[in-house]
C-alpha cells in the first residue's frame, strides 16, 4: 500500500489525539483558583500618585516604604484627623466582594463603607483581609483605609477588592470647596455659636467637620450652624470648619476663629422628673422584641441604650455604632432619639454589660475614655453616661474620667451607674467608692437585684433575691451609707426570661417602692426611716418588656410617677 495514502487519516489520528490529551489534562490537573479581578485600579500606587485616592486634606502621601515594587500609600494622622484615604469603585448589587490589603503601623484601619471594617496593629508589614456583601440597590462603595488620631504614620500597599464590576457612575474623587466665613459668637457662660457659608460639590454635601482646639474632629451633619457645649465660663477657644461629600472627599479646614464664652453660672443639672423610670433598650437582637428608639414605651424617662464598645486602638476608649443587624440606619437611630429628647426624654449611653470589656486604671485610659465619650455623646445626641462595668471598676480612675467628661460636657451630663448587688454591699468596695466619690455629680445609681442569690441586708440578717425584703434591705445599704435618696433606684427585670435569677411581678417592684418612701407594704423586714425622695426603677429592658406585654412599664411606671 502506497504510504502516502495514509498521510490524511495520520493527520486526523493526530489532531484528535491532541484533543484527548488535552481534555485529559483538563480533567486530570488539579483545580486552581483564578487570579483575583481587583477593582482598585491604583491599588499599588505604582504610578507614584494616589490617582483615584481621597485622603483627609494633606494626610495622604506616597512612600517609597513599599510593600511590594517601589511606592506605597502613607497616611499621616494628626490630633484631629485620623488620615483617612477612600477609594470609590462601581460594584454590582447583592454581590460578594473581598477586600485586602497589606498594611504597616500601629493601627491601621481598613473597611468598605458601613459593610464591613478590620485593623491591625502590626508595625511590620501583614495582610488584612474581609468580605462583604453589597446592598439591594448598591452601585459604587467606597473602600478605606486611615489610622488613629495623634498616632505615627502608617503605610498600605496591594490593595485589591475582588469581586464583580459594576457598571455604575465613575468614583468621585473630587473634594468640596472649603466652607467660609466661619463666625463665633451667641456667647453663654458654658456655649458658642458657630456660623460658616456653605461648602458646595456636585454630589452634595454630606457632612462638616469642626474641630475646636487640639480634639479630634465633630462630625456636625450637613448643617452651616452648631453650638459648642460644655465649655467653662470666659474662656477663649478656637475652632476650624471642613465639608465633607458622600464619597468621603473632604476639603482643607478652613481659617481658625476663636470666640469667649461670657461669665456667669455654668449650665443647670440635668433636669429629671422627682422620680424616674429607667430602662435599657438592646442594640442587639436576643430573642426580645426588636425596638426602634421612638417604639419605647412612653413610661421611661430615662432610656439607656445598651451598650458602648471597647475601641481596640485606645485603652479605655469607647466606641458606638447602631447594630447592622437590627437594619436601623445611624440617621434613623439619630432621628429617633431627638424626637424622644423634644418629647422630655433623656437618652443616655451605657458602657459595659455582662460582656463588657472596657477598662480605666490609669490615667490614660481615664484620659481616652473622657475624650472619646464625649465625642460619641455628642455625635448621636446622647444626655449623658452610664457605668455598667460588671467586670469591676478603678474607682480613683473611672471617677477621673467621668470628672473629665463632666466637665466637657457640662453640668447637664446625667451620670448613671448600674452595679451588681454585691458591688453595693459595702464603702470598701470600688463600686461604692467610686458613686461616694462622685456625688456632687452623680445622677442615680441603679442596682441590679437580681442575678444576686443571697446577700446581708442593712440590718445585718440574710435576704434571698426575688423578695421584697430583699430588694428593701438592699436598698437601705446605699440609703444608709453616703447616697441621698435621690441617687438612688431599683433595677429589676422586666420578665422571667430576661435575668437568670432574682424576677420578681411588677407588683412586688411597687411594694419595695412604697417601703422605701412611705413605709408601707413592706415585707417582714421594715426600714427605721422612710426616704420620700427614692429615685425610683429601672428594668432591663423595654425590649424584655415589650415581649413580656408591657407589664413592667403600665405597671411600675405610672406608680414611680406617683410616689411622694
Amino acid at each position: 500500500m502506497n504510504p502516502r495514502s495514509r498521510r490524511p487519516e495520520a493527520a486526523i489520528i493526530t489532531v484528535l489525539l491532541t484533543l484527548l490529551f488535552a481534555l485529559m489534562g483538563l480533567l486530570l490537573v488539579p483545580g486552581s483558583s483564578s487570579a483575583a479581578t481587583n477593582l482598585v485600579t491604583n491599588g499599588t500606587f505604582e504610578t507614584g500618585n494616589l490617582a483615584g485616592w481621597s485622603c483627609s486634606a494633606g494626610t495622604g502621601a506616597v512612600s517609597a516604604s513599599a510593600h511590594t515594587g517601589s511606592w506605597a500609600l502613607q497616611g499621616s494622622p494628626t490630633a484631629g484627623d485620623n488620615a483617612r484615604c477612600g477609594y470609590t469603585v462601581s460594584v454590582q448589587p447583592s454581590s460578594t466582594y473581598t477586600l485586602s490589603a497589606w498594611v504597616k503601623g500601629s493601627n491601621v484601619y481598613l473597611g468598605a463603607d458601613a459593610y464591613t471594617s478590620t485593623w491591625s496593629t502590626n508595625t511590620a508589614w501583614n495582610q488584612l483581609t474581609t468580605t462583604f456583601t453589597t446592598s439591594a440597590s448598591a452601585a459604587t462603595v467606597t473602600i478605606y483605609l486611615h489610622g488613629w488620631y495623634g498616632l505615627p504614620a502608617y503605610q498600605a500597599d496591594d490593595v485589591v477588592l475582588d469581586g464583580p464590576g459594576g457598571t455604575g457612575p465613575p468614583p468621585d474623587t473630587t473634594a468640596p470647596t472649603t466652607p467660609g466665613g466661619l463666625t463665633v459668637g451667641s456667647p453663654t457662660s458654658s456655649s458658642l455659636r458657630l456660623d460658616w457659608s456653605a461648602a458646595s460639590d456636585a454630589n452634595g454635601i454630606d457632612h462638616y467637620d469642626v474641630v475646636r482646639g487640639s480634639e479630634p474632629a465633630q462630625r456636625v451633619g450637613n448643617v452651616t450652624s452648631w453650638t459648642a457645649t460644655g465649655l467653662s465660663p470666659s474662656t477663649t477657644y478656637s475652632f476650624k470648619v471642613r465639608a465633607c461629600d458622600p464619597s468621603g472627599n473632604c476639603s482643607p479646614y478652613g481659617a481658625t476663629v476663636s470666640g469667649t464664652t461670657s461669665s456667669g453660672p455654668v449650665d443647670p443639672p440635668a433636669t429629671l422628673p422627682k422620680h424616674i423610670l429607667t430602662g435599657y433598650w438592646q442594640n442587639f437582637d436576643n430573642g426580645a422584641t426588636v425596638q426602634r428608639i421612638r417604639d419605647v414605651q412612653a413610661e421611661y424617662d430615662v432610656i439607656a441604650v445598651a451598650f458602648a464598645d471597647a475601641d481596640p486602638s485606645r485603652p479605655g476608649g469607647i466606641t458606638f455604632t447602631v447594630d447592622q443587624g437590627l437594619n436601623y440606619p445611624a440617621a434613623e437611630f439619630k432621628a429617633d432619639v431627638a424626637a424622644k429628647k423634644a418629647a422630655g426624654k433623656k437618652v443616655i449611653l451605657s458602657v459595659g454589660g455582662q460582656n463588657g470589656t472596657i477598662s480605666v486604671g490609669n490615667a490614660t485610659a481615664a484620659t481616652n475614655f473622657a475624650n472619646s465619650a464625649l465625642s460619641v455623646l455628642r455625635e448621636y445626641g446622647f444626655d449623658g453616661i452610664d457605668i455598667d462595668l460588671e467586670n469591676g471598676v478603678n474607682a480613683q480612675y473611672m471617677g477621673q474620667a467621668l470628672r473629665s467628661l463632666q466637665s466637657q460636657f457640662g453640668a447637664g451630663l446625667i451620670i448613671a451607674m448600674a452595679p451588681q448587688t454585691i458591688d453595693m454591699q459595702s464603702t470598701s468596695f470600688e463600686y461604692f467608692k467610686l458613686a461616694i466619690a462622685i456625688k456632687d455629680i452623680l445622677t442615680v445609681v441603679n442596682v441590679q437585684y437580681y442575678n444576686s442569690g443571697s446577700m446581708n441586708g442593712c440590718d445585718g440578717q440574710v435576704y434571698s433575691q426575688g423578695t421584697v425584703d430583699f430588694i428593701t434591705a438592699q436598698a437601705c445599704i446605699m440609703l444608709q451609707n453616703g447616697l441621698r435618696p435621690d441617687q438612688v433606684g431599683l433595677g429589676l427585670p422586666a420578665s422571667s426570661r430576661a435575668a437568670g435569677s432574682g424576677y420578681v411581678s411588677p407588683t412586688i417592684v411597687n411594694n419595695a417602692l412604697d417601703c422605701l418612701t412611705r413605709g408601707t407594704n413592706c415585707g417582714n423586714f421594715k426600714p427605721s426611716t422612710t426616704w420620700p425622695t427614692l429615685r425610683g426603677a429601672m428594668t432591663w429592658s423595654t425590649n424584655w418588656d415589650a415581649t413580656n406585654g408591657n407589664a413592667f412599664s403600665n405597671t411600675v411606671g405610672p406608680h414611680v410617677h406617683s410616689l411622694p
